[in-house]
């Protein structure tokens, strides 16, 4: 995906992934979060290490022909400052193989090791050696608005996304030329090139309907039906859309397990703007219009994921339909205590806003909260708490 902009250009902002410094990890993330440059900063001061980057079709050939050359290189290497040696492997899941030989490099304490992939579930899949819990494990999501700060811009992210090299191309057509290249990238490197299906072009079909069902409640028959692909197909590449990041399942809230299991989630994909070009809509949505309203969902549910994996709550998110048809749209669990969230794009909540959790108000015991576009600070009707979208999500995810 060729750039041609400087660089520079790209603000140099403080990523909130919080890597670790004495132990072994695995860094993953969807393509273009920027895995790369991240771990160029965390290891600016350390002149104690080694970068192997497995997209260099040389270096993935010797390693995967030749794992063990990977001690070799590693013994034969100079210590120009205190052990231990770092080695950060870019692109892992290209040569699973160097996992068994990073195995016993850590068991052996002869280095530590930052490896970059697209999936953690990917590998397992291909029962790859996930080094048994000797490297710590974390995911770099597109920019969150706590990262960006003043420089956010809610209508700029409704159409561009927040990948970070986004902000390297200052003319629209250059920004949606970037988001239809990175789409035809991820077919290519992630689908064609690792072999995942055989007939790419009903995985297109599927990738434009489910963009445009972004945020709704999954229809395994419609989607089928529009896609002209078998239901069993409509699951299996769910699957491979969370297996390589694009995208996330938010499950149905239930206290029951088995409930849970029987009820259609929802689908999230990863970023914004990439949603926009997968679905063929790269127009900014009208404030007010159900296209607007939707797009504000997806926002602030990536945004509570983010902040949720970030900050390491550890907190179950879902939503919550009812059978009488009354939907919340994010549930946050923590433990026992639960957080129910409506997401409105409104700048003025009504009344009419407040009827679903007014509803479960003696049902489900919990904080209720209505995030919105309001400009004025939170207050609180019915013990609903109504409040500014970013100032919601720091209050719950810290």
């Amino acid at each position: 995906m060729a750039d041609n902009y400087d660089i520079m250009a790209i603000k140099d902002y403080k990523r909130l992934c919080p890597l670790s410094k004495g132990n072994s990890f695995f860094l993953f993330g969807p393509r273009a979060t920027g895995k790369t440059t991240l771990l160029k900063q965390f290891f600016s001061d350390n002149k104690n290490h080694i970068w192997i980057d497995l997209l260099e079709p040389e270096t993935e050939r010797e390693l995967s022909v030749h794992p063990s050359r990977l001690s070799e290189i590693i013994h034969k290497h100079k210590m120009t400052g205190k052990p231990p040696i770092w080695v950060i492997i870019d692109e892992i899941q290209k040569a699973p193989r160097l996992l068994d030989v990073v195995h016993k490099l850590i068991f052996e304490k002869a280095a530590l090791f930052a490896l970059t992939g697209s999936s953690a579930r990917k590998l397992r899949r291909g029962h790859a050696n996930m080094l048994a819990g000797r490297a710590f494990s974390f995911n770099l999501h597109p920019l969150s608005f706590t990262e960006v700060g003043p420089d956010f811009d809610l209508h700029d992210v409704m159409r561009w996304g927040s990948l970070p090299a986004i902000q390297g191309y200052p003319a629209e057509l250059e920004k949606k030329r970037y988001l239809l290249s990175y789409v035809q990238n991820y077919i290519k490197e992630e689908i064609l090139v690792e072999q995942i299906v055989r007939n790419i072009e009903p995985f297109r079909a599927f990738l434009e309907v489910t963009a445009q069902s972004n945020t709704l409640i999954i229809n395994y028959a419609r989607l089928a039906r529009e896609a002209q692909i078998e239901p069993k197909s409509v699951e299996r590449y769910f699957e491979i859309l969370s297996d390589t990041l694009l995208g996330f399942i938010l499950p149905p809230f239930s206290r029951s397990i088995r409930k849970r299991q029987v009820q259609s989630p929802k689908f999230y994909f990863f970023d914004m703007g990439v949603t926009n070009a997968l679905s063929g809509s790269m127009h900014a949505p009208v404030p007010g219009s159900y296209g607007y309203g939707r797009a504000f969902e997806q926002i602030v549910v990536t945004e509570a994921y983010r902040l949720n994996d970030y900050h390491e709550k550890n907190c179950k998110l879902s939503f919550l339909r009812t059978k009488d048809g009354v939907e919340i749209d994010l549930v946050v669990e923590h433990g026992r205590e639960l957080a129910l969230v409506e997401i409105k794009s409104s700048t003025n909540v009504c009344e009419n806003d407040l009827k679903g959790l007014r509803s479960l108000a003696k049902d489900i015991k919990g904080r209720k909260y209505v995030f919105c576009n309001e400009k004025w600070s939170r207050r609180t009707t019915d013990g609903i708490n109504i409040l500014p979208w970013r100032e919601g999500l720091k209050e719950i995810f810290g």
